[in-house]
This record gives C-alpha cells, sequence and structure tokens, in this order.
C-alpha cells in the first residue's frame, strides 16, 4: 500500500472518530486537515488494536498510565507475537505529574555469562549473522517481565494478576488473525518452522498458514502468563519456566542458563534531557543510542530557520540529512552500556558541539560519508520493534519501545512456554567496523561481553512545555528509529503540524554508512532533483517506523492521539 493511500485511510478514519467541532475548536485546526483521535481522560496508542482497548479500559477502571502501559505491553506478547514480547526487552520513561519527575526504566536484553567477545565469528574470522541472528546463541536474557515488574511497582497502583490478566485471556481464548498477522507468518515461515514448538503454534498441524479470520490460541503462553501473574517475576526468571528457556537455547547452540536467567535486573536511569525551541526533549539514555542522537540532531538543527525553510523542502531534507550523518558517525564510535563503557553524553548533547557541527555542514552540497569521522571528544534494532504510549487524565505518562529485534526474534520458542526468544545479540559489533542486520557500524565500546547489554536505537520520547508532557512518542524501524521521532518533534514544533499530520508525512533518513538519503514516497520530482544537484544519492524504500504518539494541551488536559498510517491494525483509543 502506498504512502498516499495510508495517508487516505487514515484521514477518513481519523475524521470519522472526531467529535463535534465545539469540542475542537481551541486545539484542533481547519476542518480541511487529517484530525487526531480526541479524548479528555486519558489515551493510549499501540501497534494493535485489541492491546491498545485493553490499555483504554485500565484507564476507565481508574488505573494511571503506568497500569495500563504494562497491561498494554502483556497484551501485545499475545496480539502482536513479532515484536510485542516477553522474551526479549526494551526501554520505558515513567512521567510523574505531581512530582514533575520523569524516570527512564531499561529493561534491555543482557549477554549471558557464557557470551565472550568474539563468540559470532567463524573460523576464518568473519561476523557470522546466522550464528547471530538465528541459533540460540542469538538471545540475550529477557528483560521484558522483569522492566515491567520494576515500572507497576514503582510508579503504578494495580495489583500485578489484574494486569496481566487481559493478556491470559487472550492468550488461551486466542485472537483473531488480521491480514497483517497471517502475512507475517507467513513471510517467516522459514524461521519459525526450523523449531517444533514454534511451528507447531503459529502453522497448522499440516504446516499450512493461519488464515485471516481464524482463530490462534497459544495455550502455553497463557500458562506461563498465568504462572507470571500468580508468582511475579519468578515465575519467569526461576522454575520451570526458566528452565525451558535455558533448555531450549542450549538445545539449540546458545550458552543461556538458568542461573543467568535468575540473575538478570532491570536498571532505573536518570533520562538524557535537551532543549529545542523552548521545549524540553527527554529521551531514554544509552545503553540506548536514541536519546542521545536525537538531541544531537535536534541541536544541530536548532541553528537552522527550518520552520522557514518549509517541512520537506530540498533545503531543509539537505541540512537533515547532514546533521544525521555526523550523529550516525557519532554513534558507531561512542555508544555501548554505561555500565562498561564511559559514554560521553554530556559532551555529545551539548550546545557547544553542536556549533562545532554546524560548521562542518555545507549548505549547497552534501559531504561524502567516506569524509566524515567520528567527533573527537573526551572521554540498534529491527522494524519488527514496537512502540506504544499511555496518557492519563492527571498527566501522568508512558512512552515505551520494546523488541524482539527481528520479526519473531530467533524464531526460538522455548517448547512448553510459549515464549518467543530475541535474537538481541546481533545488536553487539561481532566484529567492530563491521555492519550489523541493519547497517548500522559499531566500534569497541559495543563488543560482546558477559552480562553487557547491546547498543540500541529505541528512543521513547517525552517533550514537555513548562513542565508538563506535551507529546508523548517514538517508533520501531531499527536504525531509522531515532529519525523518524525527530521528523515527528519538528513537524509538530518547526511546521506546526498537529500529530495526526506530522505521524503521517513522508520521512527520510541517513545513517552515515551506506552513503545514501533513504526516502519513502511522496515528496515532489523537484525536491528530489535538488537534493541529487546537491550531491545526495536519494533512494526511494519502503516506508519507515510506526509511531504511536499522544499530544497533551498542558492548559486544558485534552489529548490528541494518532497511530501511524502506515501499520494498518495500529490504532489509538480513549475516554
Amino acid at each position: 500500500m502506498t504512502l498516499e493511500r495510508f495517508s487516505h485511510v487514515f484521514a477518513i478514519g481519523a475524521l470519522m472518530a472526531a467529535p463535534a467541532a465545539a469540542q475542537q475548536s481551541a486545539f484542533f485546526s481547519d476542518m480541511d486537515r487529517i484530525h487526531p483521535v480526541w479524548a479528555q481522560n486519558g489515551m493510549v496508542s499501540a501497534q494493535e488494536r485489541q492491546a491498545a482497548e485493553i490499555g483504554r479500559d485500565i484507564l476507565a477502571q481508574g488505573g494511571n498510565a503506568v497500569d495500563a502501559g504494562v497491561a498494554v505491553a502483556f497484551a501485545l506478547a499475545v496480539t502482536l507475537p513479532r515484536a510485542g514480547n516477553i522474551g526479549g526487552g526494551g526501554f520505558m520513561l515513567v512521567h510523574d505529574a505531581e512530582t514533575g519527575e520523569t524516570k527512564a526504566i531499561d529493561y534491555r536484553e543482557m549477554a549471558p555469562s557464557g557470551a565472550s567477545r568474539d563468540m559470532f565469528l567463524n573460523a576464518a574470522g568473519e561476523a557470522d549473522s546466522a550464528r547471530s541472528l538465528r541459533s540460540g546463541a542469538a538471545s540475550g536474557v529477557p528483560g521484558t517481565v522483569a522492566g515491567l515488574h520494576m515500572a507497576l511497582d514503582t510508579y503504578g497502583t494495580m495489583e500485578w494478576a489484574d494486569v496481566i490478566a487481559p493478556a491470559i485471556r487472550l492468550a488461551k481464548e486466542g485472537i483473531p488473525v488480521t491480514p497483517e498477522l497471517a502475512d507475517s507468518l507467513e513471510a517467516s515461515r522459514e524461521e519459525l518452522m526450523t523449531y517444533p514448538a514454534s511451528a507447531a503454534i503459529f502453522f497448522k498441524p499440516d504446516g499450512a498458514g493461519w488464515r485471516p479470520g481464524e482463530r490462534l490460541v497459544q495455550a502455553d503462553l497463557a500458562q506461563t502468563l498465568k504462572t507470571v501473574a500468580e508468582q511475579g517475576p519468578d515465575g519467569f526468571y526461576k522454575g520451570p519456566v526458566a528452565d525451558n528457556i535455558a533448555k531450549a537455547i542450549q538445545a539449540a547452540g546458545g550458552p543461556m542458563t538458568a542461573e543467568d536467567l535468575a540473575a538478570y535486573k532491570p536498571v532505573l536511569r536518570d533520562p538524557v534531557r535537551g532543549t529545542y525551541r523552548g521545549y524540553d526533549i527527554v529521551s531514554m539514555p544509552p545503553p540506548s543510542s536514541g536519546g542521545v542522537h536525537l538531541i544531537q540532531i535536534l541541536n544541530t538543527l536548532e541553528g537552522y530557520p527550518i520552520g522557514a525553510l518549509g517541512q520537506n523542502s530540498a533545503q531543509t531534507i539537505h541540512l537533515m540529512a547532514e546533521a544525521m550523518k555526523l550523529a550516525y558517525a557519532d554513534r558507531s564510535e561512542y555508544l555501548g552500556d554505561p555500565d562498561f563503557v564511559d559514554v560521553p553524553v554530556e559532551a555529545l548533547t551539548s550546545k557547544d558541539y553542536a556549533a562545532a557541527l554546524r560548521g562542518k555542514i555545507s549548505a549547497d552540497f552534501a559531504t561524502p560519508s567516506v569524509q566524515i569521522r567520528p567527533g573527537d571528544l573526551a572521554p540498534y534494532e529491527s522494524d519488527q520493534t514496537t512502540h506504544f504510549s499511555v496518557v492519563d487524565k492527571e498527566g501522568n505518562a508512558v512512552t515505551n519501545t520494546y523488541t524482539l529485534n527481528l520479526d519473531y526474534g530467533s524464531g526460538l520458542v522455548a517448547a512448553g512456554t510459549g515464549v518467543l526468544m530475541n535474537n538481541e545479540m546481533d545488536d553487539f559489533s561481532a566484529k567492530p567496523g563491521v555492519p550489523n542486520a541493519f547497517g548500522l557500524v559499531g566500534g569497541e565500546a559495543n563488543a560482546v561481553a558477559a552480562g553487557k547489554r547491546p547498543l540500541s536505537s529505541m528512543t521513547p520520547t517525552l517533550v514537555l512545555k513548562d513542565g508538563k508532557v506535551w507529546l508523548a512518542t517514538g517508533s520501531p524501524g531499527g536504525a531509522r528509529i531515532i529519525t523518524t521521532t525527530l521528523q515527528v518533534i519538528m513537524n509538530m514544533i518547526d511546521h506546526n503540524m498537529n500529530v495526526a499530520e506530522a505521524s503521517t508525512a513522508p520521512r527520510v533518513h541517513h545513517q552515515w554508512l551506506p552513503d545514501e538519503l533513504r526516502v519513502e514516497e511522496g515528496l515532489s520530482l523537484d525536491t528530489l532533483r535538488l537534493l541529487e544537484a546537491k550531491g545526495h544519492s536519494v533512494v526511494e524504500k519502503p516506508v519507515m517506523g510506526s509511531t504511536q504518539s499522544i499530544q497533551r494541551d498542558p492548559a486544558s488536559g485534552a489529548l490528541l492521539g494518532a497511530s501511524d498510517p502506515r501499520r494498518p491494525d495500529a490504532a489509538t483509543v480513549g475516554f
């Protein structure tokens, strides 16, 4: 489906859902624009409708944003199995409206104790992607269950079992297979059929695929979720579930043990912070590269009159691409797990450094990537990641991105658990200087080590105005997560778009290497020719990202939300 078709469908759906003009007059634009979904008491924006509706129902029952967020995350493990998970990990930002505090929960996967620096090199010393993506060694120790428990225990108001109950019901009773789910399962047939426990769930006994409208039951996953609901994280990290996961990983050639699972701990971190044209930007710190480089790129672009240059004009895109290249070059050198390496966050996110970077940018010509090196400073994931945002009536907010890495992770389901395992170990630099599955180049800072968390591009982000949440956003998209999130923010701040328009507009991306400016369909031919005349190698590729965003009016508390039209099963719901 083309971007134009997505936009048309989205516009019709959003307009049908919009409330009366009298209710919107202070916060909506003219009626010929694409409108967001409107709500007053709470809102959830997620990549799958059933999970979004579960979160909305939790809010309607009196739960807060964290209660709803945890319920959504568990539900997505059932309804969006290619990315929603309890066998993976991710990052969550939580904003407490009463205290004004925002904290980051790092529940990224960790390398097992048996991991080693050269574990993904073959006999010739070259990176072996089959081992880092499709074997038991591809899986890091999952963090999702522990991270969600930390969030609920620290910031939630509801009981653990109550927020998991909807996911248990969906897994036990089954979910209707959508066309998108059927297509994604078929696309991953080879990987899923490799493991009998996976094939038994995601395909019929005769090997046929599930068809739209049929019901997918995940009985083993329902039992695992029930155990976790009754026993807390110990139901996942200790006992039979942990034993079965470790047994399956080892049988597939991986080093993970039951002791590795029992030792897993999430980390509560301080987010990275910046400013952009009077707004506060709050995002995920390392081991995510997302927040650091989002702020770095915004700092660089703040020195240009982006609004006056125009949304997606050739000059705006040129400046964005040049700033992106410089940031991704720095990513390759400096970013890694802060518990293992010294990441120069303050230097990378400083306004002075951004000013120095602007000095390297020509307004007229693209700088070839071969001429760009990481800055001289003091001491990544897949399209199948998923994101959701939640804001409640009090202004508390959750923005969460989590993943298995590739579609359905490594394809391995641990027999008897229903748990799909991640292949996040590929996000380490198997061999420094060699691109990973998504073309991202890493260095020594992201080399494999036991107990280390692999570098990520996940960028759950909050934008604050006068100390209150103004926007909660984020996206899947691998290397393109950072730039997708960047463009939603710039579209709203620089170009005065509402959240739906900002989510729909065509996107661009440059990640330094390879030296190509990736664009979506929808830019004018004249714009593309002007970019090529500046020296950019312009390549049109499939659509990027799936933003799930909620905008809040700090004065009235009114909520406007939009799910990216690039994913047809996504939904924003409120009440």
